[in-house]
């Protein structure tokens, strides 16, 4: 039975938090074997664990401008997508928003095994937090103190357009189709591409307005290390993904909804309608900011998360 089959407690039992290999400090394996690239930050034995977990195509390092911006002495876990950045390719049929939230759920249970928690997620990688609450409540209910949804999304996913008139957003779904299909039957580990010569897609697609050339091509370098099948998969699941319903598991904890006004992937009424599930959060808007929030507004960001670590 794959850890996709089985019920998520289930996947869980038995892996007590194991001490620690200097070695290994930077690799964690899944319960199926995937290896997974692991930063851990601040004092391990801190009363509280920063969690911030990436969005699709991009990896732990979009999270460096936040960082360096948090409160110092601040405990800080991150890591990389199976599929993405430097962790192992995702298997056939694991390229899915449930199993990140298993990944997620089994790194907790082995590289913070206590203490509080505070959640932040990017784009897929608050898909992940919401996953999470939705397979793992329990968990939620015992250690989430705190959690950050950044320019993410709760469903509604398969009806991008992009910010595109009608005519135009069907072809580029069309468009998305063909490519998905020709990244599905690539074995390769990276896609092949200069990063300055692609930037000007990067840059149109996910950041606003005044964007640094340095941080856009920085995202597009991310972009081209993830590995093609795997994210191919992963967009499959995005356009499914559908967990309004899981964000009631999230309703008696801190939460604050970062949105950019000029985003096109996930755009700001995917934002209000978390923030509608969520009464009581702090919902806020960017003018001028799009998808990549992380790296238009580092220094928000990170006051944000700031004020959720208690």
């Amino acid at each position: 039975m794959s850890v996709l089959e089985q019920p998520p407690e289930r996947a869980l039992a038995g892996r007590a938090p194991s001490p620690w290999d200097p070695s290994a400090r930077h690799r964690f394996v899944t319960s199926d074997g995937t290896a997974l690239h692991v930063r851990d930050s601040g004092p391990v034995d801190a009363e509280v664990t920063l969690v911030q977990v990436h969005g699709w195509t991009q990896d732990n390092t979009c999270w460096d401008p936040v960082v360096e911006r948090l409160t110092r002495g601040v405990r800080v876990l991150r890591y990389d997508h199976r599929g993405h950045g430097a962790s192992a390719p995702a298997a056939v049929g694991t390229a899915t928003i449930a199993q990140l939230a298993d990944d997620l759920a089994e790194l907790i249970a082995d590289r913070a095994s206590r203490g509080r928690l505070v959640l932040a997620g990017h784009s897929m990688g608050g898909m992940t937090i919401m996953a999470l609450a939705e397979r793992y409540p329990e968990l939620v209910a015992e250690r989430v103190s705190g959690a950050a949804f950044v320019a993410t999304s709760s469903g509604e996913m398969d009806r991008l357009t992009l910010g595109l008139p009608g005519m135009a957003a069907r072809g580029v779904t069309r468009g998305e189709r063909v490519l998905q299909t020709l990244l599905e039957k690539r074995r390769k580990d990276v896609l092949p591409g200069d990063p300055k010569l692609l930037s000007p897609i990067t840059r149109w697609l996910v950041f606003g307005k005044r964007a640094r050339q340095r941080d856009v091509v920085d995202v597009t370098r991310q972009a081209l290390r993830a590995h093609p099948a795997s994210i191919a998969g992963f967009r499959e699941s995005i356009r499914s993904h559908d967990r309004r319903v899981a964000l009631c598991a999230l309703r008696d904890i801190r939460t604050v909804v970062l949105a950019g006004e000029r985003d096109r992937l996930c755009p700001v009424t995917h934002a209000q309608a978390i923030a509608d599930q969520l009464p009581g959060t702090d919902y806020i808007l960017y003018p001028g900011a799009g998808h990549m929030l992380t790296y238009e507004r580092p220094r928000e960001v990170a006051d944000h998360l700031n004020d959720l670590i208690p």
